[in-house]
């Protein structure tokens, strides 16, 4: 990894952390995601939880429009944890217990690859729909396809390098792109050509930490006719903070937002909002109250 990455568990390195948050980048440069589990279950991470039902809603809202399975980008996937919870029976719980078992504390790395591809196959839903995963760490990648979690997956970098020509194959299918957190790492940079290459419109729903700004990236989704709908009445915690300094720079970064930061993050949690960004005609048909 060559960034730090900081708040969020599936942010990813294509910009620079926040002066005040704690990087994590250890826990991407793992082959397997026992250490991602360990670490952020102690700071009670919960983003992917929040992020599962708003998924599946907005999978299956696409599919039902599409006719057809709504192929998903997951951006900044790690170790397609996303993807795990979209497509599977399983809870953000359940893993966290598989992950952090004595069980799988007992394996090497390959023994639990063959242990997961199980553990997943036996719980895959009916409804499955196929997931391209796009991080910047190759290690989790790696394990994401091994366990069969994702379809695709490209370690690349859109903040700093244009898309690969593969890439950009595998952009041309896609429908509905998920964000839980990495927003804070992104700008329109990594978004353009995705939505360039895509054949038809692509939805995009991001979970954004309240202490960043998500107007730049709803700016240049918009040149791609897409509307930004912000979920309001409800924000979601993300994990802990780590220190007394760490809440303090969340605590002045979301009033600076000009956010009330009383009762989240004045509480001890970072918290995120849900954003969703479709044509004019996809947001009337479909109401962001319904999906969220």
């Amino acid at each position: 990894m060559t960034e730090a990455r900081a708040a969020d568990a599936t942010e990813p390195t294509g910009g620079s952390a926040a002066v005040g948050r704690t990087p994590f980048d250890d826990l991407y440069e793992q082959p397997d995601p026992r250490t991602y589990f360990r670490v952020l279950g102690a700071l009670d991470y919960r983003t992917p939880h929040h992020a599962q039902e708003v998924f599946r809603r907005l999978a299956a809202a696409r599919s039902t429009q599409l006719a057809e399975s709504a192929a998903v980008l997951d951006i900044c996937c790690s170790y397609g944890i996303n993807a795990a919870l979209l497509n599977h029976d399983l809870t953000w719980d359940d893993l966290y217990t598989h992950y952090t078992s004595p069980q799988a504390k007992a394996l090497s790395t390959t023994e639990l690859i063959a242990w997961d591809r199980t553990y997943y196959a036996a719980r895959r839903r009916h409804d499955a729909v196929p997931v391209t995963g796009l991080d910047v760490s190759a290690p989790a990648l790696d394990y994401a396809l091994a366990v069969g979690l994702l379809n695709e997956a490209y370690a690349e970098n859109l903040e700093t390098a244009p898309p690969s020509p593969a890439l950009r194959r595998a952009a041309r299918d896609i429908r509905l792109i998920t964000v839980t957190g990495g927003a804070s790492f992104l700008s329109p940079r990594t978004f353009r050509p995705l939505l360039t290459a895509a054949d038809a419109p692509v939805w995009v729903a991001a979970f954004v930490l309240r202490t960043g700004s998500y107007h730049p990236i709803a700016a240049g989704l918009l040149s791609h006719g897409l509307v930004t709908e912000k979920a309001t009445g409800t924000t979601f915690p993300q994990r802990r903070f780590t220190s007394a300094q760490e809440q303090q720079y969340a605590v002045d970064a979301v009033t600076a937002a000009g956010e009330d930061p009383r009762g989240r993050e004045t509480d001890g949690y970072f918290h995120t909002a849900l954003h969703l960004s479709r044509p004019p005609e996809d947001a009337e048909a479909f109401p962001l109250t319904a999906l969220s």
